[in-house]
């Protein structure tokens, strides 16, 4: 474990933009869900979609855990689809505060990236193709273009730009 110097701004703004994309991904694929949606699996040995948010809530734990210095993993049984999406922005946020304080980050940046907050952009993703699959679909767009403030880590989001968004 490496303690990386807090003043390294460079790093803080792209942990923090990341974070700000998961928010805006995972809001999309979970905003205006029906309660359905939260127990759909895929097949029936499969994640349901709540667990799957569980799971990212745990990862967004963690990953606060490690920056604070210590890699313990908790696994929080899964609450209602709506308290767990909530569960999931209270720890990204939480995260997020952190790096926004300027407190040192006590484990390698890069580690941090590559486990729990790149896990939890594959999870973003199974969310979409579940959403799909389920029958809950929702538009693409270019995320690229997308209203993605750095600090804005919250389920609400600016909506899209319909010239964004395509079928």
């Amino acid at each position: 474990m490496t303690q990386i110097p807090s003043d390294d701004p460079t790093t803080r703004l792209f942990l923090r933009h990341t974070l700000a994309t998961l928010a805006y991904r995972a809001g999309k694929t979970v905003r205006g869900t029906p309660e359905a949606f939260g127990a759909f699996r895929a097949t029936s040995d499969s994640p349901s979609s709540v667990e799957i948010v569980a799971h990212m809530g745990d990862l967004m734990d963690w990953v606060l855990r490690m920056v604070q210095g210590e890699s313990k993993w908790t696994s929080a049984t899964p609450l209602p689809w709506k308290e767990e999406i909530a569960r999931f922005f209270v720890s990204l946020g939480a995260l997020d505060k952190y790096l926004a304080s300027g407190t040192p980050i006590r484990w390698e940046p890069g580690s941090v990236f590559q486990g729990g907050i790149a896990d939890a952009l594959t999870h973003t993703g199974q969310l979409a193709m579940l959403r799909r699959l389920s029958g809950f679909k929702m538009k693409g767009e270019s995320y690229a273009r997308a209203d993605i403030v750095v600090g804005r880590v919250g389920l609400d989001q600016t909506p899209p730009e319909p010239k964004y968004e395509f079928d």
